[in-house]
């Protein structure tokens, strides 16, 4: 049954990553049963290219409240309203499973609904957020709403564990799954729903024990959209597109962000960083936490210094990976600075059988 449960979550996972056009009358059907289900005559559909033209648009004849911005998505009337009804079906249908599906329940969710809601988060989340560029509120809650996840966690529970859901629960259930399956994001207002077909590219790796995806892509954008907007990411960390273009020194200097420098001196690789940058060698020591490794530890000037260090597990290539952490300046043994990561003394980490 395991193994059924991670077909149907390969299954809803590829629907969430499609790059096909949108299926629009599927769609608008299922988000009109939606409006109806919230008391509300079907919206006009006002179809988009990209998330980021959706939350720039405002359509022709449709005059939206200055809470309706998209920074503000928090605020409108209608995301809530279609959350609650979710809500409300999930308490429904966990209703149905309760008792005799239990084991049953926690292995589908976490085989399915936990490693999706992952996969999204790495994947479909990071353009999402990328379209609200540095606005503060971009709508999380909502984008969680229209996640394959959960949609799939209670498709698994049906095909898998045999759970039968009433006629009324499978109507609406059923309006929830067209609507994952059949588009991209949408946006609702009361009388018109923006919603945004879905990219025409997305990279991704495979990067976690149940099939986790995440963006990345080492020389381009990791997702773009046929209106030519796209986000670039490595390893599943939204970056700009100079990290994948030109991560050169200077650059990576002058940037403030802690994440984005890491990424663009892992895009170069950290013992080419630290040659190009010209850092000093400090001290250097064989690892006590990796056997066969060595620790080495560089002077970045300012108050912070550099450990470069070999990961303690073999990545999925079969290496095992080069990589920098920035400690105190004040240290000057690299092996304290390797316990410091740990928030170990260099004696405590000195005793490690092996780290990972």
């Amino acid at each position: 049954m395991q193994r059924e449960a991670a077909e149907i979550r390969e299954e809803w996972l590829g629907r969430a990553l499609s790059t096909l056009p949108a299926d629009r009358p599927a769609a608008e059907a299922a988000i009109s049963g939606l409006y109806r289900l919230i008391g509300l005559p079907p919206p006009r559909f006002h179809w988009v290219s990209s998330p980021v033209a959706a939350l720039a648009t405002v359509p022709p004849g449709v005059r939206l409240a200055s809470s309706e911005a998209g920074d503000r998505i928090s605020e409108w009337a209608l995301p809530p309203r279609f959350s609650s009804l979710m809500r409300e079906l999930c308490r429904e249908l966990d209703a149905q499973v309760r008792w005799v599906h239990q084991p049953m329940d926690q292995m589908i969710r976490q085989v399915v609904r936990g490693s999706l809601s992952q996969s999204t988060t790495g994947s479909l989340l990071i353009p999402l957020r990328a379209a609200h560029d540095s606005r503060h509120r971009p709508g999380d809650a909502w984008y969680g709403t229209q996640c394959v996840s959960w949609v799939a966690h209670y498709d698994a529970l049906r095909r898998v564990a045999g759970v039968v859901f009433t006629p009324e629960q499978t109507r609406r259930f059923e309006l929830w799954a067209a609507a994952a399956r059949s588009c991209g994001s949408w946006w609702p207002h009361d009388g018109v729903c923006v919603l945004s077909e879905r990219p025409v590219a997305m990279h991704t790796e495979v990067w976690g024990d149940d099939g986790e995806v995440r963006l990345h892509r080492a020389d381009g954008p990791a997702v773009r959209y046929t209106d030519g907007w796209e986000a670039y990411a490595w390893h599943g960390t939204r970056v700009p597109s100079w990290v994948i273009t030109d991560p050169s020194v200077p650059r990576i200097a002058g940037e403030a962000n802690v994440e984005v420098r890491r990424c663009a001196i892992e895009h170069i690789g950290w013992a080419s960083y630290i040659d190009r940058a010209g850092l000093r060698l400090v001290a250097a020591a064989p690892d006590p936490g990796n056997p066969g490794s060595e620790l080495r530890l560089f002077d970045m000037r300012g108050e912070t210094r550099v450990l470069l260090a070999v990961n303690g597990s073999v990545e999925r290539d079969g290496r095992r990976r080069q990589y920098g952490l920035t400690v105190p300046g004040s240290l000057d043994d690299p092996i304290a600075a390797a316990g410091w990561t740990y928030g170990l003394s260099a004696e405590q980490y000195s005793l490690l059988v092996r780290r990972t």
